[in-house]
């Protein structure tokens, strides 16, 4: 017998004709990619590929997530803390400009920290591109009708075809989430009707061979010494008629009907070892493609989009079809958006994309998703395409919790736990610390040093913000397992924040110093505009953040008692949130005006997200405060920042304005230059345009869609469903099925007239959930019992519920 939970939400989320599934997750063109932001990406956590769709000369661009130049480096100024007391008194003084002068001579890293963002050639490093595959056309000088291109992320895969010669030829491609390489089918509706030039391609650093039918490509980045990262690349074509031949460094397809081309690459990166040698990587891009060798094309499609979407089906927000945008190009529908028209869908696209590109960039056992995810087609990529500790890589993973994709945020957890050997070291040379700190950047090598510059690279809570997502993964999963494995990490970011707060003279408060509030820069009133202070909000906030959550995870572990003390303690003494004369939230110590009144971060939000201190219903003073914040710095800024200020006014509850900056995200951005006036937007692929192009804004931009229609956050942790739904008449109807609620609960919402109809609560762990019930609504078990009556108001209910079971509200 089905239970009602099959025949009743189920059926209104996937039966009803209103939501058909097309729009909501295919990106489509109708002409080849000039840029690598018009290509279709896909990926499964280690390996990328790029389709660019040229009929002439067809483009796929490769990466490996572990491809890096550089190495590890020993950034750190051995006589740092010679220089901390020295830094911390002209602070405490009031000689700011002098501290900054002092920190910039001998607090920040030794040598060339990140080679100044271009670290390519630096021990620093950067991200970059594995090479690319390139499939010259013989007839390629005659023009082609019927061309399509289409990336389809609900099975992680993409097509090019067009019409030549009265002959239909096809590219499809998928990076295989089973057997760990990449494939590609060419085939054509004329028998022999394939015929073309095979080759790799890399501008340097690489030796590419062409012998028994297959192509090698190996290679060695630089470092700064002779142990660069090694890689190497095998393609092999499988023919189902036709011939294959050598020719030069390349493959000669011809006569052809269809043909198989597999893709495996391997990096030596090792974060202990790094010790493979040229032959062993050949010989593990060998034994990839050996694993197919029983194995057709279709079946390994079948069995990788089996994979996937075990993950990507966990979570699916659909919306009214809208049939005036089916035959659009993406970039039609994104020009058509902006100027005002309606395509219910596009967000939801937006959505499921952005939970796509973290399957496809992020995987357990390996590194993150870093800048660019996993993307690249330059040498040296942007910021070095690394890990910023200051939001970004924060932000990658925002979306993993709320959107049912836990597991893929396992690789930022290792990483933040891999970075405590090297952290402790940095604590000690800069601030005579106990505990770990990592600042403002990191690499694959587990960098923690300060950055080169004084302006942006003391600031000290990068490791600490990483911790966030650690306790984060606990309120929701409720793992003590995995809280117990990782409450060393979390003691030791606390013990070093601990070990570093001084008192300022004021207030007599606790305070972090020296620091800044990243990027950002005050102005005093005696004209000094900096960026080196004490006590900024956002470390502030940071500080109470994980002090509470080590006090939290002590109690769940019994132990630590004494220690839990001292920091139950210290709380109060530390600096607080502080509402400046214009009633806005202040950003440092002390009520000072703001370098950049419009700057791109709003880092003294932290409070307000991703942290919980200042909600609406909790903290209603503090929360105009922020609401006054966002006003004054305004709605425009970068991608990232951008989709960060979705998530504030989610925070707050206004979904109107968090939609008005959805919208601005959405902004059309063709090839390198935007359209319309103003940073930020999106190409054509529907990559966050920063610009340059950066995946933290799809992810942000996802996670505040998230955020908008569920949060649980809050030291009650109640559940709110629908908290920031935007009045826009396109928003009237839909529904989403999987997003998480802390505690362990899966959720699925139904809305119709911009009311909630119907929701399903799955209890993954069992235990009590707190719900904020809408008037009139009621909550029934699996069997039809009545657990909570209608209400005549809305109000936070509680009741008991049961591992695996589902609880509806009616």
């Amino acid at each position: 017998m089905k239970s009602f939970y099959e025949i009743g939400l189920v059926s209104i989320l996937f039966s009803n004709n209103l939501f058909a599934q097309k729009a909501d997750v295919t990106i489509k063109f109708d002409t080849a990619a000039t840029y690598f932001t018009e290509s279709l990406p896909l990926g499964n956590g280690r390996l990328g590929a790029m389709m660019f769709g040229d009929t002439r000369k067809e483009r796929i661009a490769l990466n490996e997530i572990s491809l890096w130049s550089g190495g590890p480096q020993d950034a750190d100024n051995e006589k740092a803390n010679q220089y901390l007391k020295p830094i911390q008194e002209l602070l405490l003084a009031g000689k700011n400009k002098e501290a900054q002068e002092l920190l910039q001579k001998h607090f920040v890293a030794k040598g060339r920290g990140s080679g100044y963002g271009s670290g390519a050639n630096d021990k620093y490093g950067c991200y970059q591109t594995l090479g690319d595959v390139f499939i010259e056309w013989k007839d390629s000088a005659v023009a082609v009708s019927n061309y399509k291109r289409e990336l389809d992320i609900e099975n992680a895969k993409a097509f090019t075809s067009f019409t030549r010669n009265n002959n239909q030829v096809k590219e499809e491609l998928f990076v295989d989430f089973v057997n760990d390489i990449i494939w590609l089918k060419l085939s054509s509706s004329k028998k022999a009707g394939i015929n073309a030039r095979i080759s790799l391609y890399r501008k340097k650093n690489a030796v590419i061979t062409a012998d028994n039918n297959k192509i090698i490509m190996s290679g060695q980045l630089p470092s700064g010494s002779d142990k660069g990262m090694r890689f190497a690349i095998i393609l092999e074509p499988v023919l189902k008629d036709g011939k294959i031949s050598n020719s030069g460094n390349a493959l000669m397809i011809e006569n052809a009907t269809e043909c198989w081309l597999k893709i495996s690459a391997a990096t030596n990166y090792e974060w202990n070892t790094g010790s493979l040698t040229d032959a062993d990587l050949v010989k593990k891009c060998r034994e990839y493609i050996n694993l197919t060798n029983k194995a057709t094309y279709q079946t390994a499609l079948q069995k990788s989009s089996l994979a996937y979407r075990k993950l990507f089906d966990r979570c699916r927000w659909q919306m009214p079809e809208n049939k005036a945008v089916n035959n659009l190009t993406t970039q039609q529908r994104l020009l058509k958006y902006f100027n005002g028209k309606k395509d219910q869908q596009l967000p939801s696209l937006y959505f499921n994309f952005g939970r796509y590109l973290l399957i496809a960039s992020s995987r357990p056992g390996l590194l993150p998703a870093n800048l660019q995810g996993l993307w690249a087609v330059e040498y040296q990529t942007p910021w070095n395409g690394d890990y910023h500790l200051n939001i970004n890589i924060q932000m990658n993973y925002w979306l993993a919790e709320t959107t049912n994709l836990s597991s893929q945020a396992e690789p930022l957890h290792r990483f933040t736990k891999d970075l405590v050997a090297n952290g402790q070291k940095t604590a000690k040379v800069y601030y005579n610390a106990d505990g770990w700190v990592a600042h403002v950047i990191s690499n694959p090598w587990r960098y923690t040093s300060p950055g080169e510059g004084a302006a942006w690279g003391s600031t000290l809570t990068g490791g600490a913000w990483l911790c966030e997502h650690i306790w984060e993964h606990y309120r929701f999963t409720k793992d003590k397992n995995f809280l117990k494995e990782y409450y060393p990490v979390l003691k030791g970011a606390a013990k070093f924040l601990q070990s570093i707060l001084i008192k300022e003279p004021t207030h007599g408060w606790l305070v972090t110093a020296p620091s800044n509030s990243p990027e950002h820069a005050y102005k005093k009133p005696d004209g000094f505009i900096g960026n080196t202070c004490m006590g900024p909000t956002m470390d502030m906030q940071i500080c109470r953040e994980i002090f509470n959550a080590c006090i939290k995870a002590a109690t769940v572990l019994q132990t630590d008692d004494e220690w839990k003390n001292e920091l139950v303690n210290l709380l109060p003494q530390l600096a607080p949130n502080q509402i400046g004369a214009a009633g806005d939230l202040n950003e440092w110590l002390n009520d000072w005006a703001d370098g950049e009144p419009k700057h791109r971060h709003v880092s003294h939000l932290y409070g307000l997200h991703p942290y919980d201190e200042i909600t609406p219903w909790q903290t209603p003073d503090l929360a105009k405060a922020v609401t006054q914040t966002l006003t004054d710095r305004g709605d425009e800024g970068t991608g990232w920042s951008m989709a960060w200020k979705i998530n504030f006014w989610a925070r707050i509850g206004d979904g109107d304005h968090a939609l008005k900056l959805l919208r601005q995200l959405l902004k059309p951005v063709t090839g390198k230059e935007i359209i319309m006036q103003g940073g930020g937007g999106t190409y054509a692929n529907l990559f966050c345009a920063h610009p340059p192009f950066q995946i933290d804004g799809n992810f942000g931009g996802t996670a505040g869609i998230a955020e908008m229609l569920l949060q649980s956050h809050g030291k009650d942790e109640v559940i709110r469903l629908l908290p920031a739904l935007p009045r826009d008449s396109d928003w009237q109807q839909g529904n989403i099925k999987g997003l998480t609620a802390r505690n362990g609960f899966e959720v699925d919402i139904s809305w119709r007239k911009s009311m909630l109809d119907t929701a399903m609560i799955l209890s993954l762990r069992g235990g009590s959930c707190k719900i904020l019930l809408p008037a009139g609504k009621k909550i029934i078990d699996a069997k039809g019992k009545l657990l909570v009556d209608k209400k005549t108001k809305t109000v936070i209910v509680e009741f008991s519920t049961v591992a695996g079971s589902r609880y509806k509200i009616i």
